[in-house]
């Protein structure tokens, strides 16, 4: 039987409708009808009742920034975190909340985060096992994205205080983004130092509490849940090719710098020459992918953010604005910049 082609996502990552509902929540929260802001951008409870619906990355940071724009809270990262449950991450949420520990707990959400967030940045990972849970870098940084970052860790924060049954939980969290005048809140929220403008945004766990006790431990149901887990990132991956997954761990890996073959070799598990070969049986070559990627992404940055072509260059791995101006009129016929005035998109960058 011939694989299904797998679904078109956008470039640049989307997310699940369950992030939007509990957004959707702390907007009313704090006392504001979600329904008209929802509405702005195409949304409604119908969508939100949708288990598989998603949304763009882009499409989800505008809508985090008119909330704060309409709420005013700029620590909205921080309301939704105070909102979420278990349930809120999906069958990822609900594995982790029958784990037996907080560390077992925190690594089988970021295992299976890809259920419902997927990202060009890059994926969460754990370090050290269960002393450090690692977001990956959102540079650069800007009024539409910061929130992003917030919500992320607090969630976690928020998930390991519902296993355990403690409030502090950490030792110290990092944040990549610079402080925005807000350190006193997010300390006095996350309990713990906080440091701002870190080399990486992630949540070191106080000692010992990786290995508390979950107070739902169910082992017969954790083992289930993961197994649905494992079933459904299976299907993600269903009829990808070599060349496919190839594209799709291309994006963090160009932030500054164009990867060589050897690396995503590397990464895949695959000797160089093994995976050459398997491009060539693909009917296509490395560097092939790489101008292929580049150009998805360049065309969703242009479209869909307010990232500067300076920023775009970096991001795609180009030495510097011109050689991305060329490659673009290359693979559109125009210049960015012409092409953002014909696209018209309002969406300003910071």
């Amino acid at each position: 039987m011939t694989a299904s082609p797998r679904p078109q996502r956008n470039s640049l990552g989307d997310i699940s409708v369950l992030y939007v509902a509990v957004m959707a929540r702390a907007v009313a929260a704090m006392q504001h009808d979600p329904a008209p802001w929802l509405g702005q951008f195409g949304l409604d409870d119908s969508f939100l009742a949708t288990p598989q619906a998603r949304i763009s990355i882009p499409r989800y940071m505008r809508l985090g920034q008119a909330a704060i724009e309409l709420t005013g809270n700029r620590a909205l990262g921080l309301m939704i975190a105070e909102l979420t449950r278990p349930v809120d991450a999906g069958l990822a949420g609900l594995a982790a909340q029958c784990a037996a520990s907080a560390g077992e707990a925190l690594a089988t959400l970021i295992r299976y985060s890809p259920l419902t967030s997927r990202n060009s940045r890059g994926i969460p990972v754990i370090s050290d096992n269960r002393l450090q849970a690692d977001f990956y870098s959102i540079r650069p940084y800007n009024q539409y994205n910061f929130f992003v970052v917030d919500s992320v860790l607090s969630a976690w924060t928020q998930l390991l205080r519902i296993f355990t049954g403690q409030q502090q939980v950490l030792e110290r969290v990092l944040i990549e983004y610079p402080a925005q005048g807000l350190e006193t809140r997010f300390e006095e929220w996350f309990q713990c130092p906080v440091t701002f403008g870190a080399d990486r945004n992630g949540l070191l766990l106080a000692p010992r509490v990786a290995d508390l006790p979950s107070l739902q431990a169910q082992p017969a149901m954790f083992t289930e849940l993961c197994a649905q887990c494992d079933r459904e990132l299976k299907k993600i991956r269903r009829g990808w090719t070599t060349g496919d997954r190839i594209k799709d761990m291309l994006p963090p890996l160009l932030q500054g710098e164009t990867p060589e073959l050897a690396t995503v070799a590397a990464k895949l598990g695959l000797a160089p020459w093994t995976l050459q070969r398997q491009l060539a049986a693909e009917n296509t070559g490395f560097r092939e992918l790489l101008d292929e990627a580049r150009r998805d992404l360049a065309i969703a940055y242009i479209r869909e953010t307010g990232s500067s072509l300076s920023e775009i260059a970096w991001l795609l791995g180009f030495s510097g604005p011109a050689a991305f101006h060329k490659a673009y009129r290359r693979w559109f016929g125009l210049s960015p910049g012409e092409h953002r005035r014909v696209l018209s998109i309002n969406f300003p960058g910071a």
